[in-house]
């Protein structure tokens, strides 16, 4: 039995999966949310618990693994998380040979969510696709005649950093109005929360958010968000409306940059309900030229993607996947 360990560290939550070459089927699985205040060691610790406790006696002939911020694929270091602190230049694929003896091969959240997508997803069939991650931030990457391309530097597929209005709020990445600043998670649950904020007086809107909090408004994320809007939350609708709009503007300026075939999105975001779909393609299609022919449609792998991604990284140079 030959196996290969993917691992995913995620801005908020961190997985290892177990799998034997040539099944689709995880032998073994563990995840964990990281601890609010968390840094690179705490995760680190985290994530050595999850291997051991999913490889027990077993040990994998090599290991794929995702992480949630810039890294750079040739060495295999982390140069640093915008949501995790402490990762700056941490050599991750050298710490895990070290521990395990195996190869690694470490690559940012989203290309190698786009690996798995395409080796074992929707975007099995396509020479050409862009996956895009929508949960706590939002990333991409690309598949370009059957193969990942990362750029010179390995940055290429930021979409979340689309610049989308120049007017817009501030992101974390210093910029105002990008993909990310409106789309993403944790800033639509901050857009509704300030909005709430300044609208104490004001008790008609967001009634289904409050009660889903308790109107304790720290605790909004962005899937209650989404669920708000699909029970009817005129708030929550108008802020998801915004992020789908967002969303939709940086596809469709892509469309017309690359022509990929397909585009396939995946993350906590995508699961907000049909209107969000309706008006991500809508204003795709509206954005893009109308000679630009391109699909967009849900991840297949769902969560998974990134892990499925570090199976197909990871078994690369093993025969018979």
């Amino acid at each position: 039995m030959t196996l290969i360990l993917a691992l995913d560290f995620g801005g908020t939550k961190l997985a290892a999966a177990l799998v034997n070459i040539g099944s689709r089927k995880w032998l073994r699985y563990e995840r964990r949310l990281s601890p609010v205040g968390a840094d690179a060691s705490t995760d680190l610790e985290i994530m050595r618990s999850l291997i051991y406790s999913v490889l027990q006696d077993t040990k994998p002939a090599a290991i794929g693994v995702s992480f949630g911020g810039p890294v750079d694929a040739s060495t295999g270091t982390v140069r640093l998380s915008h949501h995790v602190a402490g990762w700056e230049n941490i050599p991750l694929k050298a710490l895990l040979e070290e521990e395990f003896g195996v190869t690694v091969d470490v690559d940012n959240d989203a290309n190698v969510a786009a690996l798995g997508e395409h080796r074992f997803g929707a975007g099995q069939g396509y020479d050409s696709l862009f996956y895009i991650t929508v949960s706590t931030g939002v990333g991409g990457g690309w598949i370009l005649n059957g193969k990942p391309w990362r750029g010179a530097g390995g940055m290429a597929g930021e979409i979340g950093h689309i610049v989308i209005d120049p007017a817009g709020p501030v992101c974390l990445c210093g910029k105002r109005g990008c993909v990310e600043r409106l789309a993403s998670g944790p800033y639509m649950a901050q857009n509704v929360r300030e909005i709430l904020e300044n609208e104490l007086s004001r008790r008609r809107r967001g009634e289904v958010l409050r009660s889903l909090v308790g109107d304790n408004l720290t605790l909004l994320t962005g899937q209650l968000v989404s669920e708000a809007a699909a029970a009817g939350d005129d708030l929550a609708k108008e802020v998801l409306h915004k992020a789908a709009w967002a969303l939709g503007v940086g596809i469709g300026n892509v469309a017309n940059l690359i022509n990929p075939q397909r585009f396939v999105l995946g993350g906590g975001v995508t699961k907000a309900g049909e209107d969000f779909w309706r008006v991500v393609r809508h204003v795709a299609r509206e954005t893009a030229l109308p000679e630009v022919d391109f699909e967009v449609v849900p991840a297949v792998l769902g969560d998974d993607a990134p892990l499925w991604g570090g199976v197909a990284i990871a078994s690369i140079t093993i025969p018979n996947l």
